[in-house]
């Protein structure tokens, strides 16, 4: 399987750290392949690459987890068109931001939407991690539910502490990032470079973009919904969903035959 000539992605559709991989491999259009994994996922992950995280491409023989990795090897594999600055300082402020966003706010929004989620709306929120796999995989991760729930949340840290934590993480990065915008409304010089993709990957869950793959099912659950009416008026959602209608494209998917 690795050793496709056609890049491979294992993916959870419904996560933003998967939409960052999926966004890089689509903005640069690489031809590749996508296999969503559900409650196998782990055993899986762990015998390519010693870990249990999603995403994990296949490129040119080698297994790759970790979206920083990725799109760092994306980039080596076609640096056109770019998403890492050319001038070093902006490089330099677009991959800071991108690991902030990555380890602050990436874990904050999935903790302030699957954390109560499970608790108050366990099944909706299956309905919501399951998008874009198939029904067998749903009625899977259903039956496994108090299993899974035991296991995502231990896996993710998520309790009633991160929760907390994570609401007020998401409020100061969406601080921090309208102060970060630059005169040409990128955040890393005057073009889209990967501290943009990172930023409008992360909030996409937040503010559902048109463009995006995966949106959650309506109707949203309701902590999931109200966490979005909480936050509608916020002025980064509109950068956001610009972001996307620039940027976002077609995909560049591969169909099973």
């Amino acid at each position: 399987m690795a050793h496709e000539s056609v890049p491979l992605l294992w993916h959870f559709p419904i996560s933003h750290f998967n939409e960052k991989v999926r966004w890089a491999l689509d903005y640069k259009q690489i031809p590749h392949r996508r296999v969503a994994l559900g409650v196998s996922y782990l055993p899986r992950a762990w015998l390519a690459t010693r870990q249990g995280k999603l995403p994990i491409l296949f490129l040119e023989g080698k297994a790759i987890f970790d979206s920083t990795r990725i799109l760092e090897a994306l980039e080596r594999f076609k640096p056109d068109p770019p998403l890492y600055p050319r001038v070093a300082s902006e490089r330099a402020r677009a991959v800071e931001l991108e690991n902030y966003l990555d380890e602050e706010l990436g874990d904050a929004v999935r903790s302030a939407i699957v954390g109560p989620g499970f608790e108050a709306h366990p099944e909706d929120t299956i309905r919501v991690l399951s998008v874009g796999m198939s029904n067998g995989t749903r009625r899977a991760m259903q039956i496994a539910l108090p299993v899974f729930r035991r296991y995502y949340n231990s896996r993710h840290r998520i309790n009633s502490a991160t929760i907390v934590k994570g609401r007020e993480e998401i409020s100061r990065a969406l601080d921090r990032l309208r102060t970060e915008v630059q005169p040409s409304g990128y955040l890393a010089g005057e073009h889209f470079s990967i501290a943009d993709l990172t930023a409008a990957a992360m909030l996409a869950p937040l503010c559902g973009p048109p463009e995006l793959e995966y949106p959650a099912p309506e109707p949203l659950a309701e902590s999931f919904a109200r966490l979005r009416d909480e936050l509608a008026g916020e002025p980064m959602f509109d950068w956001v969903r610009r972001m996307y209608a620039r940027h976002r494209g077609r995909s560049a998917e591969v169909k099973s035959a």
